[in-house]
Order: C-alpha cells, then sequence, then structure tokens
C-alpha cells in the first residue's frame, strides 16, 4: 500500500471514529416507548428510514439517496455542539446565531478529518441542508421535523410537555418546515397531534 493510500484510510477511519460519538450525544427527544432519551446517532439512522419509507411523499425533483446521505451527515455538527431541541428557550435557541456559528465551526473540524475530496462532498451535502433550498434539503428538513413530532406522539407528548409547548408554536417552529417539504404529510401529523394539545 502506498504512503498516499494509507493516509487516507488513516484520515477516513479518524473521521468514522469520531463519527462514532454522535451515539453518545442524547437529545430531548425520547424513543416512541418513552424508556430513555434517543440519542442523535439513532436520530440519523431513523430519519434515513423515514426517507426511504416516505419517499412517495417527496417532490419530483428530489432524490432519496441524496436526501438519505443528508440525513446521515445532518447531525454529526452535535458531536461537538450537542442536541439544541427546536422548543428550547422558548425556540430561540436553535436558530440563534450562537449555535449556528457553533455548528459551522463543528463542521469545519469533523469533516476536516476526512480526505479533501470527501471532505468537500459531505460539507457540501451538510451546507445543502442546512441552506435548505434545493428540493433535497427541503425535504430532508421535513423528515428532521416530523420524526420528533412523532415521538412525541407515541409518548405522551415528550418535549412539549418539557417545554409548554402550544399547538400554534408546534406549527409554526415544526409545521410549517414539515408541510413546505411534504405538505401531505403535515396535513396527516396535525390531524394527530391537535387533541393532545387540547
Amino acid at each position: 500500500m502506498s504512503p498516499a493510500q494509507t493516509e487516507r484510510l488513516d484520515r477516513q477511519f479518524a473521521f468514522l471514529n469520531e463519527a462514532d460519538r454522535l451515539k453518545s450525544v442524547l437529545r430531548a427527544t425520547t424513543l416512541c416507548d418513552g424508556s430513555r432519551r434517543e440519542n442523535s446517532g439513532e436520530h440519523s439512522w431513523h430519519l434515513a428510514l423515514y426517507a426511504l419509507a416516505l419517499a412517495d411523499h417527496a417532490g419530483p425533483d428530489v432524490s432519496i439517496d441524496r436526501v438519505i446521505r443528508m440525513l446521515i451527515l445532518h447531525d454529526l455538527v452535535e458531536i461537538d455542539v450537542g442536541d439544541v431541541p427546536i422548543h428550547s428557550a422558548n425556540g430561540q435557541a436553535h436558530a440563534s446565531a450562537a449555535t449556528q456559528e457553533a455548528e459551522q465551526r463543528a463542521a469545519d473540524r469533523i469533516f476536516g478529518l476526512l480526505p479533501a475530496d470527501l471532505a468537500a462532498e459531505f460539507r457540501a451535502l451538510w451546507d445543502e441542508f442546512e441552506a435548505a433550498e434545493t428540493p433535497d434539503a427541503v425535504f430532508a428538513k421535513s423528515l428532521d421535523r416530523v420524526q420528533p413530532v412523532m415521538a412525541n406522539l407515541a409518548s405522551g407528548g415528550g418535549t412539549w410537555a418539557t417545554y409548554n409547548v402550544t399547538f400554534d408554536q408546534l406549527e409554526t417552529r415544526v409545521g410549517s418546515k414539515i408541510a413546505r417539504g411534504a405538505p401531505r404529510i403535515w396535513d396527516w401529523v396535525k390531524v394527530k397531534a391537535r387533541p393532545w394539545f387540547g
């Protein structure tokens, strides 16, 4: 094996070993059975499965393969930043400048572990997901928002109770993002969620 091949594998496995730390990042959302909080590795896997199972709700311009790749990568920054729940700090923390800057630094560090070609490819997918402007990213964001809703419904309210979320806040912070990429899914979920809020 050449020195260049050895260095490439060194970098690939350094990234993969670092990515393993995502399994130790606990999210606010619980498992559907409410038995414990899910970790961010589990969340990413579950979202990839969501993309496969709900592909028929994607728009005609959506590539499910690209969506899955985005969803596998999207939360790697939580290795450094941790989970910032959408409803925490009255909905202000998730999109704050401080959180965005911390996530950018984390993306620089984590994707920077890879060989240059993979670093650029993975980072571009992560940036695309964050910007949520392409059909693939919009659908991926929709799934990222709907999965915790389904866990909350299954577990008796979950983070909605923790953060005193109202239905209007759910619609504004979450529903609008789901509806943007998967309107039929939000129509269905909204009917299921509304009774929980009384």
